[in-house]
């Protein structure tokens, strides 16, 4: 069975994992109503996708 000959050093241990942080969310134009909404998933403020309005919205009184 392989043993490490050195004890990994935290500096190294943590350089490895350097690129696991989160990233933010790439968010795209609706094209209807110019809101930020995820992509290829219905936009939140108006209903739209793909050139279509998938649920109606409730109007504000």
């Amino acid at each position: 069975m392989a043993v490490p000959r050195n004890r990994t050093s935290n500096a190294r241990k943590n350089s490895r994992r350097a690129h696991h942080a989160k990233k933010p969310k790439n968010l795209a134009a609706c094209s209807n109503c110019g809101g930020r909404r995820l992509s290829h998933q219905m936009c939140p403020h108006c209903g739209f996708y793909s050139g279509r309005s998938v649920i109606e919205q409730a109007s504000a009184t």
